[in-house]
């Protein structure tokens, strides 16, 4: 393993190694953060879009494992492309409901459960639907009639979308204006900037004890150049390389060997 040539602890470029304590903070994950603190104070809509691998579901990961239980109820669908009575099944068994009968009974028992959370527990639920870009429009329909209290006067819970940019596309379509308008917050991610790509990467690589003197400043503008700002990217071709400079007992990673790296991800 490059681990023990380069004296890491670990592999600081697997998602899987890095705690929430630890994230980078860049400018679209502060900006995701912010905006869902918001969120959860005035409840409604948020809406969080971004290309595969740019860092939105681990920061709302972030986000959500962050909240206090004592104060907020949370919970988290990933599984979008499903038809409607499979979503209320599903949602019904996160909040702990029978999920059985019609859609029409489920539908009155999480409105009752949403409500009985906010205003008798005093806690209110935030409901977080990742890849939602693939959800059906009687899902999307459904979920806008689910945020109805007190003849619309009355947001009872925080409703997270996040997915891929076509989201937005499918939300500006007419048949979508009302649940569009209920839309709280909208984020959508510009990447890692040309100075975060840097400090993203000796970032990560502190994080397991390494020093940024194993990366020669063309390896840092070969990954920028490749990874367009996209931290999934960076994390797999800097696993590449650190892979392939050990193999050549390189003791520091050039950007041959980065670009050598890149061609490896381009073949998988």
């Amino acid at each position: 393993m490059f681990t023990d040539y380069y004296g890491l602890s670990f592999n600081p470029f697997d998602k899987q190694n890095i705690k929430e304590r630890d994230a980078f903070c860049s400018r679209d994950h502060k900006e995701m953060l912010s905006r869902l603190e918001y969120l959860k104070t005035v409840r409604g809509i948020g809406v969080f879009t971004a290309r595969p691998g740019m860092g939105r579901a681990y920061a709302l990961r972030c986000f959500m494992n962050g909240l206090n239980p004592n104060q907020y109820q949370t919970a988290y669908i990933s599984l979008s492309t499903i038809s409607v009575t499979e979503f209320y099944r599903e949602f019904c068994t996160l909040l702990g409901l029978e999920a059985s009968g019609n859609k029409t009974g489920m539908f009155r028992a999480l409105q009752e459960r949403v409500y009985y959370l906010y205003r008798e527990k005093k806690q209110p639920l935030v409901l977080a639907i990742d890849e939602a870009q693939y959800l059906n429009y009687n899902i999307l329909r459904d979920l806008k009639m689910l945020l109805n209290h007190n003849y619309d006067s009355l947001n009872c819970f925080s409703l997270v979308l996040v997915g891929e940019p076509y989201l937005n596309h499918i939300l500006d379509k007419q048949v979508h204006e009302a649940l569009r308008q209920r839309i709280t917050v909208h984020y959508n991610y510009e990447g890692l900037s040309d100075q975060e790509v840097p400090d993203y990467i000796c970032h990560k690589l502190e994080l397991a004890g390494g020093s940024r003197s194993i990366l020669e400043g063309g390896a840092l503008s070969a990954v920028h150049g490749y990874s367009e700002g996209n931290a999934g990217k960076i994390d797999n071709l800097m696993t590449d390389a650190l892979t392939t400079g050990a193999q050549q007992e390189q003791h520091c990673i050039s950007a041959e060997i980065v670009m050598a790296a890149a061609n490896n991800q381009a073949l998988t």
